[in-house]
């Protein structure tokens, strides 16, 4: 693993941080000073000022379905979270959250930088999702959806980025809409769905950049293949990912 990597993830700091260290000369691998660009391996002996560094964790993730009536992450006593899905003693946590009422594609790992790059919208990665919302929109509805609109109140009124948006399929409660994010502020679909005038019935998260739903039922999870992760961490710019078995 690359020692910047490794220390960051045994808890030492930041990259930059870890890689002050290694410059100053403070981190030794099986006695001899680290240097830049030298790969940790198993079973190395990692010592900061003479100290020894814990290795890091395995890096975890799963996919889940989450279902409706759960929080994505851990709330109130007495509320029901998605992570109490997956197994006991792994302590995860969900990258992007869904509202209690949404279900769709949860991602859950322990890999912070992962987790940073996905969600920061400088990173622009793509979220899709499937919504019913009530009645037919219009195309005029749609392209101002599309082009971005402004939401909020007073002083936090916000302009949403432009977004894929179209119409899957009608039926009688209303139209299934495609939609494609490269952002996720808080409550966003629903709230531009609410200001074109077609209220959410109901929010489906189908992907996360290249991770799809596929066919987990609501509430089933699956581990990621290692080519998963590697890709997840590549599409992210971030590379060196380790992978626990569960």
């Amino acid at each position: 693993m690359n020692s910047q990597q490794y220390l960051a993830l045994a808890g030492v700091g930041s990259r930059r941080t870890c890689g002050q260290l290694i410059k100053a000369g403070r981190v030794t691998v099986n006695g001899r000073p680290l240097t830049f660009g030298v790969e940790i391996q198993p079973g190395d002996e990692v010592r900061i000022d003479g100290r020894p560094v814990a290795p890091p964790a395995q890096l975890v993730y799963i996919a889940l379905h989450k279902p409706a009536g759960y929080i994505s992450d851990r709330g109130a006593p007495g509320q029901r979270s998605a992570l109490d899905l997956t197994p006991a003693g792994l302590r995860l946590f969900s990258v992007g959250r869904l509202d209690k009422d949404a279900t769709g594609l949860l991602l859950l790992t322990n890999d912070g930088e992962l987790a940073q790059r996905l969600t920061h919208p400088r990173y622009e990665h793509e979220k899709e999702y499937r919504v019913l919302v009530q009645g037919v929109p219009t195309e005029a509805d749609l392209d101002r959806w599309r082009h971005g609109l402004p939401i909020g109140r007073g002083a936090e009124i916000e302009m949403t980025a432009p977004a894929r948006v179209q119409i899957d399929h009608i039926e009688r409660a209303g139209a299934w809409l495609g939609v494609i994010l490269h952002e996720g502020r808080k409550r966003q679909i629903k709230r531009i769905a609410k200001a074109i005038g077609h209220p959410v019935i109901h929010l489906i998260r189908v992907r996360i950049g290249p991770l799809e739903l596929g066919d987990l039922q609501p509430g089933q999870w699956r581990r990621l293949s290692d080519d998963e992760a590697r890709h997840l961490r590549a599409q992210a710019g971030l590379t060196h990912s380790t992978h626990t078995s569960l």
